[in-house]
Formats: structure tokens, sequence, C-alpha cells
């Protein structure tokens, strides 16, 4: 916005504000505050001004502050607000009672991750109690939720039952699985974690950024090991974990015992295989899953789109190799911080080849602390080199990896790219090798670091010119060989949208599994089956609108909300501010006027002379009998004025904003 664009109309500048303009909430109904012992009393939202003589404000929408991380790929972690000054807000969905589970029944209920790629969280239910399946958030374009940090699942049942949980289990350590848990552990009555060590580890970090919350009960599950859980006295659960090929080290699914069988719930996955045919490994894992009388075999389907079997990750740790050991001058590698396995290739092969590695991106210094910790890897002393000490080595000596190939404009390559990194510029010798896809939704920002990079001449690698990205998910011949394997009664496709969902189950279909045994669900469907062979799906269906974190606000975000942010970046708001003689209904002076992101007001005086004659006339021609004067009734007909006049004249619609004082 240029400067003089936030000025009133008398010309004298004022400073920006440090937050967005506030006003009164519009419309909207009664709220319950969503229950946190960490929360104080209290609402985020403003009652309208009460009908009198003092100042009174337009009923808009408050604006969300806070700062934001990139909106996809790496692994960049918002610092959270102090617990006191974060309000938490229920959903305004009624509360659902669902009738007790017999012994011979299960219930499962998707919270999040069947209608989008994100938000993971699944609840499976038996009599013994309910056990939880991952806790992610999701990223939101800023587009289609203005300044909405991240979405959560929804987890009012789950607060409702807190008392049944019996554990909450993380499948891998990528956000769309851990994000939400400093969120929503104490919604949940901070149950104990059971997950893998390195997650554990990532859990615990992500957590440091927390203090304000209370300890975590985290509990550390061996590679295909099992618990028992139960309350006590009553009914005991046997949850047991199977390991799983995908992009992070540590990776599971999990399989939660039943009198009838096993719930099977794969988490993020892909198969580890030698042209199309599964490892030893492999083969070794899913038999011993397929030894058991599996019931539901719910399956990642993120990948379900593409036929076949993926490229292996061999491939692609031996293009990569043969880069690093030919490259002529520097090499920078971005990818996802979470890539881990990756990493740790990396910075092997440098060594290998006696070259030196600097970190780009707290992300990537965290994940490798990480790994470091884990025992993933130990490197090599003097491997890694600080930003500033590059030039003290030859070109050729020098890898870089850096976060930033989704083309997020915070993160280390686009920084570098626009000349606005402190230590290393790029030049016409350098190599960029991209190791990583384009999330759908990124596909211009990518474009653009693409095309800023290509400016300096420099060698640009990515995975469609190379072999230099797998992904983490499983193609459809990858996934139909799992559910052979694990051979359950009912299927259903789960983690990614529903076009997602629909491939993945088509194409199990195809392959010979019945479709009247197949489930398509959606968020908070109640799924249950009888006997292990008995499917129903109940007409009630849990609260599944998704909880916005918005600055220091957690919970459901009214549509007239993100309404009125997406009218603010389009068109702007309109400001006009008036002073009221209550006794005669006259104004005491011109209005002024302040434009945010709607005109350059010293270029349209002309606009805003004929704005505050309006202003004046729809006053005081208003104002004109009454007794007393009404200035909710004034406010309602002007704005409807302003907005009129002002379309008219710029073919524009601003939030048009008064505010009367009356004296």
């Amino acid at each position: 916005m240029n400067s003089a664009d936030r000025q009133t109309s008398g010309g004298s500048a004022r400073p920006r504000r440090s937050r967005p303009f506030t006003a009164p909430v519009r419309g909207g109904g009664s709220r319950r505050p969503f229950r946190s012992p960490s929360s104080r009393p209290g609402s985020s939202e403003r009652a309208p001004h009460p009908r009198s003589g003092g100042a009174s404000g337009h009923g808009r929408s408050s604006g969300g502050h806070g700062g934001r991380g990139p909106r996809r790929g790496g692994q960049h972690m918002r610092t959270p607000q102090r617990a006191e000054h974060r309000h938490i807000r229920e959903a305004t969905s009624e509360t659902v009672t669902l009738p007790p589970l017999g012994p011979d029944t299960v219930r499962i209920v998707p919270l999040g991750g069947v209608e989008e790629v994100g938000r993971n969280m699944t609840i499976v239910e038996t009599d013994a109690g309910i056990v939880v399946v991952d806790a992610g958030f999701q990223f939101v374009s800023e587009e289609a939720a203005p300044g909405i940090d991240y979405v959560l699942p929804n987890v009012r049942y789950l607060e409702d039952n807190k008392d049944r949980i019996l554990g909450l289990f993380i499948t891998h350590g990528h956000l769309d699985h851990i994000g939400g848990i400093p969120y929503v552990i104490d919604h949940l009555g901070n149950p104990p974690i059971y997950t893998q060590y390195l997650t554990s580890l990532m859990i615990k970090k992500r957590q440091e950024e927390f203090a304000h919350l209370a300890p975590i009960d985290l509990r550390v599950v061996e590679p295909g090991g099992s618990v028992m859980i139960g309350k006590e006295n009553g009914p005991q659960m046997t949850v047991k974990t199977f390991p799983v090929t995908h992009s992070i080290p540590d990776s599971m699914g999990i399989s939660v015992a039943t009198k009838h069988g096993n719930i099977v719930i794969s988490g993020d996955l892909k198969l580890e295989h030698e042209e199309g045919i599964a490892t030893e490994k492999e083969k070794k894992n899913w038999g011993n899953l397929g030894k058991d009388r599996n019931i539901l075999f719910i399956a990642d389907s993120t990948n379900a789109e593409k036929d076949g079997f993926s490229i292996p990750e061999s491939r692609v740790y031996d293009t990569i190799e043969g880069i690093i050991k030919n490259v002529k001058g520097r090499l920078i590698i971005g990818t996802f911080a979470s890539q881990f396995e990756r990493m740790v290739h990396i910075i092997k092969m440098a060594e290998k080849y006696d070259k030196k590695i600097v970190t780009e991106g707290r992300s990537i210094k965290t994940n490798i602390e990480i790994a470091q910790r884990a025992n993933i890897f130990t490197p090599k002393p003097g491997t890694f080199i600080n930003p500033q000490d590059v030039g003290d080595y030859p070109a050729d000596k020098i890898v870089v990896i850096a976060t930033g190939a989704q083309g997020e404009d915070s993160a280390a390559l686009m920084r570098i790219a626009t000349k606005k990194h402190k230590f290393i510029t790029f030049n016409e010798r350098d190599t960029i090798v991209l190791s990583s896809s384009v999330i759908p939704g990124n596909e211009i920002s990518v474009q653009k670091l693409k095309d800023n990079l290509l400016r300096y001449g420099l060698t640009l690698m990515h995975y469609r010119s190379s072999d230099v990205h797998s992904t983490g998910h499983g193609n459809t011949g990858e996934l139909i060989w799992m559910r052979e394997q694990v051979k359950p009664n009912f299927f259903m496709p789960a983690y990614g949208y529903h076009s997602m969902l629909r491939y993945h189950a088509t194409a199990q279909i195809n392959a010979g599994f019945p479709r009247e045994r197949t489930i398509i669900a959606d968020n908070g469907m109640v799924i249950e089956i009888t006997n292990g062979t008995e499917l129903s799906i109940r007409k009630e269906k849990l609260p599944s609108n998704p909880m916005m974190v918005d600055g220091f606000t957690i919970g459901d975000m009214q549509e007239v909300v993100i309404r009125d942010r997406q009218a603010l970046a389009s068109d702007g708001m309109f400001v006009i501010i008036a002073t009221v003689n209550l006794r005669t209904g006259t104004l005491k002076k011109s209005p002024d006027i302040i434009s945010r992101g709607f005109i350059y007001l010293r270029e349209s005086q002309t606009l805003l002379s004929e704005a505050r004659l309006l202003v004046k006339k729809n006053v005081e021609d208003l104002a004109a009998g009454m007794n007393p004067v009404d200035l909710e009734y004034i406010k309602a007909n002007l704005t409807e004025s302003v907005e009129r006049y002002l379309f008219q004249k710029t073919n524009k619609r601003p939030m048009v904003i008064p505010v009367l004082i009356g004296v």
C-alpha cells in the first residue's frame, strides 16, 4: 500500500497502526466458551455499542493478529502467545450424544483428514474406551482464510468424553499429524501420548514453545511393539504398532485389537520396493500384520491419483550422490526439513566427497539437531560451517541445504534469490536442486522462485528434469499390495481430499475388493462395525467444522469474519468520522475520512469532497425531526448511501465504517 494511502482526508500523516482496525461484530449468535484450563473467561467478540450519544462504530468484525509462518512445506513452528492471552471458543454445533457401545461393536470416526490433506485425527471407540490416532493441523491459504494460522480437527466430542480416552497414538512426526497437540491436548484431558522415539523428540521440541501448558505424558513405543491400555478395574484394550516406510524415520501404523478383530490404520506411508517388487523387510512386516483377523483397513490416499509404483528413494539417493560428486561450483539443495533421511544422506555424501555443509532455515537446523539426538547420524567434526565462512572454501567444496523449495517468501532460497541474505549470493556457477515436488496450491510461488533463480544464469534441477525427489506416499500399485496383505473385511481410504479417496476406492474395487465393503467417509461420520462383519453408518454426525488458530483465539470462525477479511484484502476500507450535535442533528464540522487500501487520497480530492457533502446531507436529513437523535439508524442508512456512491464512482466495494460521535 502506498504510504500516502495511510492519511486522513485532511492531509496530515498518521502512523501505521500496529494492529488491524477493530470494531464490533455483526450477527452470529450466542456462544459457550470452548473450555480450557488455561483460558480466561470472556469472549473475543465485542458487543454492539448501545444507542446512546457516545461514539458508535459500524458493526463489522474485528481482524485477527499474530505472525504466521510459511503455509506449506517445511517445519516452521509458530511461537505461541502467553496462555492468559489466548481465548478459546467452542464450535456452535450442538453436543452429540451417542449410545454406549456393547462388547461386540467398535466405533470409528475420522475427525479430520478425509476431506483435506492435513489436520489428521481418527478415533476408535469400544466398550473399553477411546483411542485417538494423530492430532495434526492443516495450513490454509491466505486467500481462503485470511489471518488464520492453522486449522485443527474438531475435538468437541472428545472433550465431552475425555474420561473415556485411553491414549493418543501418533504415527509419525510431520506437522499434519503432531501439529495440533499443543492446542488440543488439554481438551482431551492430557492423556498419555504413545509414539516412537524420533517422533517423541519432535513432540518434545515443539512443546518447548508452549511452556504455559502442563507437562505431557509421553511414552515411547518400540518399533513393532504393543501396549495394553484401559481404565482401572475396566476392560483392557491392546494396541499394536507396525513399522511403515515414509519420508521420516520411526513412522508406524496402528492396529487396535477388538473382540472380533483389529482396526488397522496405516498413517502416511509408501512401499519400499525394487521395480515394483516389495523388499523382504516389507513382506515380513505386512505378512505379520496379515496373520491377524483384520476388520477394517484405513489407508493413506495422498498419492492415490497416480497409478503403479512410486520412484524408490534409493534412486533419488543415487541421483543426488552423482550431483554432489560431479558438480563444478556450489551446490544448493532445497528440500523439506521433514525429509530426515534424505538430509542425512546428503550430509553423508558431502562428507564422502570432502565437502562442507551449510544449513539455511530454522526448521532444517532444528531437525538436524533432533536427528543427532536420536542417533540417526553423527557428523564428522568440521562438516558444518557457518554461512559467513563460505568464502573461505573453494566453490565446489560447498553444499548448502536450504528451506524454501515451495517458494515461501521468508524461507532461505527466496531470501537468497532476492538478495536479502546477509552472506550468500547466487552466481552463474551455482547449481540449484529442488528436491521436492510442488504441493498443490504452491504452483505460482514455486514458479516465481524458479524465475528469480534462473535470472542468475545458474543451473536449476527439479523433480521433472531429474530423479531428485521421491514421494513419501504410495501410488495405487503399492496401496493395493498393502491391502491384499492386510486382508480386511472392510476398507476405508483416508488422508486426502475427497477426490483422492474416490480414486483410491476405485483402484481397490478394480483390483477386486467388494464395493459394498468400501467406505468413503466424511469428517465426523460415525461408522460402527458389529461382530466384525456388520457395517452401519449412524445418522448422527459428530461436530467436524474446523477449529481455527487465529492469533490469540482458537475456535470456529464465523463466515462473516472471513468475508470481512476478504473484503478488506480486495477493496480496502473507507472510514467516516463525524461529530453530530444531538440537540440540532447537524454536523459540528466537515467529516474526516480515512482510507486503507481503497484509493490514493491525494489524487482523489474530488471524490472526497463529494463524499463529505453526501455524508453531511444524509446525516442532517435523517436527523431532522428526531428526538432523541438515533445514531444507529443514521449509521445504517449512511453506510448504504456511501457504499452505493463509491461503487458508482470507482466500481469497488470498500468496507464502509461510519463512526458517529454525539455531543
